[in-house]
């Protein structure tokens, strides 16, 4: 089966969409399947080997300009590989190009219309290109903002085109209005020109059933998949071991994510305060990683001066972005990890990948993170947006080692035997077929 997974590149950071599609493309390979991935609007960067294609679709220069000046719409296409050198696009993500919502509403509503938007002109370079170079049975999208490309790809190619959802209400909950209603509006019409909808759990199905006004039975859960290299094989099943009933002398609290306000870092610094307050407890750090972006530092700024306040600098440490060896060896060297994001998690990559190495996790009881927590047992919920609870959640843990010992190896072995990259293929690959077969495209 030739399978085209089309996925947004994000500006140069490490994004958990990205990295998931990678990490499918290349299972789907390794399985035996024909998959490409092509990046839109900016190159891809993953932690992997990156295996998507050198051209970029929808180049973020050429989509700017052609949102902005009428003139651009009608340049010839030779001129317009001026603006799609990947090394240019390369350079406007780490000059930190912005992919926030609340700069992008017209340019939003303008893409979900497709073929009568104002970048109708790359929409006809990908179906020329497909046609041309990729020939697929099956168009895969990485996320539902790109599925105005789908009624032209579906008329002119003849295929099914299916769509992963990753998080997108929130998103286009923060354009600004009258963008936000325009295109909640069309993306409730022009979902319906998709064969198929995946969502990577129930909670973030049932979410978007309703969002985008779908039966929910044309939603396929698909959980997500770990390229389980480098990471911590799961330990034989033994006995609680003396080591296990040691509360350490330090324990260590980490953080995986984007330093952003709705990621929840600065509720995580009010709980290690509270943490670091209590005198029953042993010495605790903080350690936090993740992308920056140049306008959250402030954020990050006013973090590191309330520690400084309470007099904790010292125990904080933001080790920046991590490549995939320093990422796993940063995960290795936790005791607990919590994400207490703000929003609704849809994902939890992170999360899996630190159950993965062994690390119990404390999360706020919202989102996904409820389900993963009762299909891993890989940790504790708390009370959402609140430190108290969330400094409660992780006293347990560290005062319970044997417990949080358990439930880190509990869910290392689920992960291990539900959340591989190998079943994620599989089971994306009889999802192919399903949708497929109903459209006898194969």
């Amino acid at each position: 089966m030739r399978i085209v997974l089309l996925t947004a590149g994000a500006g140069g950071m490490y994004c958990g969409s990205c990295l998931h599609a990678n990490t499918l493309v290349a299972a789907l390979r390794q399985a035996g399947e024909d998959a490409l991935l092509l990046p839109l609007y900016t190159p891809l960067r993953t932690d992997e080997e990156n295996v998507s294609l050198p051209p970029v679709a929808y180049g973020a220069v050429s989509v700017y300009l052609q949102q902005r000046w009428a003139v651009f719409r009608r340049t010839p296409w030779l001129l317009d590989r001026l603006t799609g050198w990947p090394t240019l696009l390369r350079w406007v993500g780490r000059r930190g190009a912005t992919v926030r919502p609340e700069n992008l509403g017209e340019l939003t509503v303008s893409m979900l219309r497709g073929e009568e938007g104002r970048q109708h002109k790359e929409l006809e370079k990908l179906v020329r290109w497909l046609q041309k170079e990729a020939q697929p049975d099956v168009i895969h999208l990485g996320n539902i903002l790109l599925c105005g490309v789908a009624r032209e790809l579906t008329r002119r190619l003849g295929v099914p085109v299916v769509c992963t959802l990753s998080g997108e209400d929130v998103f286009l909950e923060k354009l600004p209005e009258p963008h936000c209603g325009q295109a909640r509006m069309v993306l409730c019409e022009r979902s319906a020109d998709l064969a198929g909808l995946a969502a990577m759990n129930r909670y973030y199905a049932e979410v978007m059933a309703d969002y985008l006004a779908v039966p929910r039975e044309r939603l396929e859960v698909i959980r997500p998949g770990l390229n389980l290299s480098g990471h911590a094989p799961p330990a034989p099943q033994s006995p609680p071991s003396a080591a296990d009933t040691l509360v350490p002398k330090t324990v260590t609290i980490g953080y995986l994510a984007r330093v952003c306000p709705e990621k929840g870092l600065h509720l995580l610094a009010e709980a290690f305060r509270l943490l670091c307050e209590d005198g029953d407890l042993p010495a605790v750090q903080l350690r936090a990683a993740g992308y920056l972006h140049p306008a959250d530092r402030p954020y990050l700024g006013e973090i590191r001066r309330r520690l400084a306040e309470w007099g904790l600098a010292e125990r904080f440490h933001y080790v920046g972005e991590l490549d995939r060896p320093a990422k796993i060896a940063f995960l290795q060297s936790l005791d607990v990890l919590s994400v207490p994001t703000v929003y609704r998690e849809s994902k939890g990559l992170s999360v899996l990948e630190a159950w993965a190495n062994g690390v119990p996790a404390v999360l706020p009881a919202h989102g996904t993170f409820p389900e993963l927590i009762a299909d891993t047992g890989g940790g504790l919920l708390c009370e959402p947006n609140d430190p108290a609870a969330l400094a409660e959640g992780l006293k347990r843990m560290i005062r319970q080692p044997a417990f949080a010992a358990e439930c880190g190896r509990r869910a290392q072995q689920i992960v291990h035997q539900r959340y591989s990259a190998e079943m994620m293929a599989q089971r994306t690959i009889q999802w192919y077929r399903r949708v497929c077969g109903k459209q006898e495209c194969l």
